[in-house]
């Protein structure tokens, strides 16, 4: 068995996310917290501990989508599943989530050679699928190789990567699949594309519509993957349980794809 990380990890001061909206993480080391630890024992003082050493610990803010995560159908609509129920169902939080969502075989599209802020269509997934040779299962997983991938820390991250329209998302959901991913900041198309054609339409129904799909059929996807370019097209399982955070839009995953060597 070999394990690939699919999550990139936490870090302050790098191009992770849109300025005001970053991970802020405050370090103390244990040079600068022994009196933490002797204030839980009177009469202790710092002398008497090794080296003179207290513990190591972090403060972290966080958005629930900072890192990588998965989102829950509540974080794109307060509804989900009109396509499937009349009138459809309140949409799930993280909390919700089916756990057998979160641990299923893996499929991954490469959509590297795609330009910056192209939507993809349902057209391109049946290509791709077609020159992987492959037919999609329910409850798979489908995660999409972008060039954002490459760039995830970089002061572009932001602007790179295509984006998965409405109509490319619901080919996967109405063939069962209930969790995708991508390497981008979101499944989107990148906002700064989005915004430029928003201005020249005017037409409000393309912003965020890979999201919003989910109104028609309920699902989860996660953001900021890592290492995509290291799994082969098929042949994997991706584990990717959700910290569970009650009444939550998103919550933080250790994303990780398994491979039977």
């Amino acid at each position: 068995m070999r394990l690939i990380d699919l999550s990139v990890a936490l870090e302050t001061g790098i191009a992770s996310d849109p300025p005001g909206m970053e991970p802020q993480i405050a370090y103390m080391n244990h040079r600068q917290t022994p009196a933490q630890m002797t204030s839980f024992f009177p009469g202790m003082t710092a002398d008497e501990l090794p080296g003179g050493e207290g513990w190591a610990v972090e403060t972290v803010t966080l958005s629930t989508h900072n890192g990588t995560h998965l989102d829950a159908p509540y974080h794109h609509h307060s509804t989900m599943d009109r396509g499937l129920v009349p009138g459809g169902r309140p949409a799930l939080t993280i909390d919700q989530v089916p756990l057998e969502w979160c641990f299923q075989p893996g499929v991954k599209l490469d959509f590297r050679h795609f330009a910056d802020g192209y939507l993809v269509t349902p057209e391109d997934v049946e290509a791709e699928l077609a020159r992987i040779g492959h037919t999609l299962s329910p409850l798979e997983i489908v995660v999409i190789n972008t060039s954002a991938g490459a760039a995830y820390g970089q002061p572009d991250y932001l602007d790179k990567g295509c984006g998965m329209g409405k109509a490319a998302t619901l080919y996967l959901l109405e063939r069962g699949v209930r969790v995708t991913g991508t390497d981008g900041w979101s499944w989107d198309a990148p906002f700064s594309f989005t915004r430029d054609r928003y201005i020249r339409d005017k037409d409000a129904s393309i912003i965020w519509e890979g999201h919003r799909a989910s109104m028609e059929i309920g699902y989860s996807h996660m953001e900021k993957l890592a290492n995509l370019d290291q799994l082969p097209a098929t042949g994997f399982r991706i584990s990717c349980f959700p910290f569970k955070i009650k009444g939550a839009s998103a919550g933080y995953i250790r994303a990780v794809a398994i491979l039977d060597d």
